[in-house]
């Protein structure tokens, strides 16, 4: 196997099995298990990666993205020796700075202090090293008044902002973040994805896993898309987001419920003069539903990029028939930029009784402005399109 240069990561063929959890409480599910687990060479095995291939080149900045559960987290720590694959071949080059949880590399019993200095001494750093970083360290921390402070009495925000200073400043060839961020407040967030983006054009080699996908196109070139334990598609970061967007929207609508008082039996958006769908022209929703019983209430329509968060909603009160019935709503100069976007719907009685949850119903593709791309490590707070004339006297 040939050498590779520093901050390079080279993941192959790596299958990775946990034993199942055999402690569950009920009867049922240990009935369930113990009928899978039945057969010639059966074990109580669960796979949580299987065939990943993977090369990241020095310097290069790669998301992982994916639902809960999907291996994202198992491969960062088989990527940083924290565990070790079931098969396959992982060579990871350089000095590797991980912070996997909330208190990764921390000692709770030490200070601050004495945790930057553990730190870098465990990354190979020597101590004169550690010293020349310890002031930008702290400063980015904002723990100036706490550094000599037992790590245990930290909240979980300071806990975070320390992790992360230490494993930024201290210079690792590869830094390994996994959902961390999402603790510290918004402040923070920007202030580390600023750092971030510093680090990788000084040439450290990022693998960055996050559920927040404005920070994931903010801050990565390419993404890797993972679920059900394998490699669904990788590339550059916008293709594999909208990859990824479209089928939590197909999986969203599939689960659509359909045990409450209204159900949505067809949905249909289309521009009101016949052609596609543009940013500022008028959308109409056309949606099929049934009601068990006429209802008096609240109905909203929203749109949403990806999300369950609303970009924007609208609403209706008044009484829907009992039956199969229309209802048709014109969404009046859209402001949204070019994407791809879905239609929400709920209903709400006049006691705040849900007549139907707020659920997906129909995605459509818009077509437009490209949105506002920010500069590298500043995140998109809204995608949200807005006309506007200005004029410097």
């Amino acid at each position: 196997m040939p050498t590779l240069p520093n901050g390079s990561i080279q993941v192959e063929q790596v299958w990775k099995r946990f034993r199942a959890d055999l402690t569950a409480p009920l009867f049922y599910d240990q009935l369930k298990r113990l009928r899978h687990s039945i057969g010639p060479g059966r074990r109580n095995y669960r796979w949580v990666l299987k065939d990943i291939n993977l090369e990241v080149e020095p310097g290069a900045s790669v998301a992982l993205i994916g639902i809960n559960g999907s291996g994202k987290t198992t491969l960062l720590k088989v990527i940083s020796q924290v565990t070790y694959q079931t098969a396959g071949y992982c060579n990871v080059r350089g000095r590797i700075g991980a912070l996997l949880s909330i208190t990764s590399g921390l000692h709770p019993d030490l200070t601050g202090r004495e945790n930057v200095f553990l730190y870098g001494t465990v990354l190979g750093m020597s101590r004169q090293a550690i010293r020349k970083k310890f002031d930008e360290i702290v400063e980015f921390a904002d723990l100036e008044t706490a550094i000599n402070r037992q790590v245990k009495f930290y909240s979980v925000g300071m806990q975070m902002r320390l992790g992360f200073s230490v494993a930024a400043f201290l210079e690792p060839d590869v830094l390994l973040v996994d959902e961390v961020l999402a603790v510290g407040d918004a402040n923070f967030q920007q202030k580390c994805l600023q750092r971030i983006g510093e680090i990788v054009r000084q040439g450290t080699t990022l693998l960055y896993v996050s559920h927040d996908l404005a920070s994931v196109e903010a801050s990565c070139d390419r993404a890797v898309w993972l679920a059900d334990a394998v490699i669904q598609a990788q590339g550059p970061t916008k293709d594999v987001v909208r990859m990824y967007r479209t089928a939590v929207e197909h999986n969203a609508m599939l689960v659509t419920a359909n045990d409450g008082e209204l159900r949505v039996l067809k949905a249909e958006v289309k521009a009101t003069d016949g052609g596609q769908i543009r940013s500022d022209c008028d959308v109409e929703v056309i949606l099929t539903v049934n009601a068990r019983e006429s209802l008096d209430g609240n109905f909203f329509i929203g749109v949403s990029q990806g999300t369950a968060f609303p970009m924007f909603v609208v609403y209706q009160h008044g009484t829907l028939p009992e039956g199969d019935f229309e209802i048709r709503c014109v969404l009046n100069h859209i402001p949204l930029p070019k994407g791809r976007y879905s239609i929400w719907a709920a209903m709400v009685g006049s006691k705040n009784s849900p007549y139907m949850p707020w659920n997906p119903v129909i995605s459509f593709e818009a077509f437009g402005p490209d949105q506002f791309r920010p500069p590298e490590g500043v995140m998109i707070l809204t995608p949200i399109y807005v006309k506007a004339d200005w004029q410097v006297n």
